[in-house]
């Protein structure tokens, strides 16, 4: 059972995010995050500072990304704006530009109301909670401390080929021996910040690309399209026949498949059909892959068939990738469609992960469908209990129910009681090869945490 971590002010599991113009995602704040993590990041008095920035397509963004440049550049850090720009591609370039950090403008796959501030270190790696840590204390101490003077002042560029810099990373990510000559590919881009580079990678592979949500307007980020909203995806892929459906989210740091009859595919079977790939080519590396307690009882089974481990972190990508470099992995992901491949890049990147599975395709020369079960899953059922204060999860009838429960599902079935991040609900996760027991033991704990907390 996961334990709650210690609330802070600012940072949640993936960043700063929250409503638009609303604490704490307000120019007010932003300018914070930019003066603090600039006179942290400011390390060598003797030499300039860059920071580059990219962001989605959210209306906010024209509001978040100038008041963090005021920040940076007021302690005197040189800025490099990307716009549009996927994540991953932020992250990568954070390294390749040796820039000290890196900045991304997105709430991912929330909806065009919120947004957020995600930020990398200069080796292109999300920032660790330790380091968010100083970064908030700095962010409500002395601001007015360490202001560069007038002449010392940082300047701001536009990188006007981000875009393309990225494709070619991406298109470095798929074997040279192959093309996607005679596929025909459907990409969903969510209207998001992937909108002009996901089509164009995959155009300049060899496919016949049909896109779908790429034409932004500040307001339709993730708007019944991308990863979270695969029906347009599917719906594409039937009226066109085409050979598969690909929707990335709004920043497409993770992505969602469905194969030829509109069948969607999650993250635990992209894992699957990539790991056997590498295992095969012998490049799979820390003997096995990096992924959370979500993932399902299935996926670890197949693993274990092919001689390999699952290694189990709690939920939230940056925890899997903090795995994987402690163990020398190269794969790891989450269920929801984050694909780390460590070989390519240092955070989720929906179109390479796509780009894996695209290589698959080509070159088994079988239709999606048939890949894209590698695993059977085991039923697995997923309770929120909301509640309204206190902390039911620790009394004595729900340790008791969990207990029971753990006590029922032994040796075929696997038990995950954990607090929400960021809302007050209980999440209640059971899996088992008897679906029905299963619901049991949901209901059995949901009911528990419900007389607990008085709901």
């Amino acid at each position: 059972m996961t334990k709650a971590k210690s609330a802070r002010r600012y940072f949640g599991t993936d960043g700063i995010r929250g409503r638009a113009n609303a604490h704490p995602m307000t120019a007010e704040v932003a300018l914070r995050v930019g003066l603090a993590a600039g006179k942290l990041f400011r390390r060598d008095p003797d030499r300039r500072h860059l920071v580059v920035i990219g962001k989605d397509t959210r209306l906010s963004g024209y509001m978040i990304e100038p008041a963090l440049v005021a920040g940076f550049t007021s302690v005197g850090m040189d800025v490099r704006l990307f716009g549009p720009l996927p994540t991953p591609a932020v992250a990568m370039m954070t390294r390749s530009m040796r820039a000290d950090l890196g900045v991304m403008v997105s709430a991912s796959h929330n909806s065009s109301a919120d947004n957020g501030i995600k930020l990398f270190g200069p080796d292109g790696y999300k920032l660790s909670d330790a380091r968010e840590s100083e970064i908030e204390a700095l962010m409500d101490d002395g601001l007015q401390d360490g202001l560069a003077a007038p002449a010392d002042l940082g300047r701001v560029t536009r990188i006007d080929d981000a875009q393309a810099r990225y494709v070619e990373i991406a298109k470095a990510a798929f074997p040279r021996n192959l093309t996607l000559n005679g596929l025909r590919v459907v990409i969903d881009c969510a209207h998001g910040a992937a909108y002009k580079v996901a089509p164009l990678a995959l155009y300049e592979l060899g496919a016949e690309v049909i896109p779908v949500g790429v034409s932004p307007n500040g307001f339709n980020i993730n708007e019944d399209c991308g990863s979270t909203h695969p029906e347009a995806m599917v719906r594409a892929v039937k009226q066109y026949r085409a050979d598969i459906g690909i929707a990335l989210d709004g920043d497409a740091d993770r992505l969602t498949i469905c194969d030829e009859t509109g069948q969607p595919v999650d993250g635990d079977q992209i894992m699957a059909i990539i790991a056997r790939a590498l295992v095969e080519a012998d490049r799979l590396k820390g003997g096995g892959v990096v992924a959370t307690v979500m993932s399902n009882l299935g996926f670890q089974r197949f693993l274990e068939g092919l001689g390999l481990s699952l290694e189990r972190t709690q939920v939230g990508d940056r925890y899997v990738v903090e795995r994987m470099r402690q163990g020398g992995f190269n794969l790891g992901g989450e269920p929801s469609g984050h694909v780390v491949l460590a070989d390519f890049s240092t955070t989720g990147d929906g179109l390479i992960a796509a780009l894996q599975v695209l290589a698959v395709l080509v070159k088994s020369g079988k239709r999606m469908s048939e890949l894209s079960r590698a695993f059977t899953p085991v039923p697995q059922r997923l309770e929120n209990v909301r509640y309204a204060g206190g902390d039911p999860l620790h009394s004595d009838q729900v340790q008791a129910a969990i207990r029971d429960g753990e006590a029922r599902l032994n040796g075929s079935g696997r038990l995950l009681v954990r607090p929400s991040g960021t809302e007050p609900l209980i999440r209640v996760m059971a899996e088992g090869d008897d679906e029905a027991m299963v619901r049991a033991v949901i209901h059995d704990i949901s009911t528990a945490v419900r007389a607990a907390a008085g709901s």
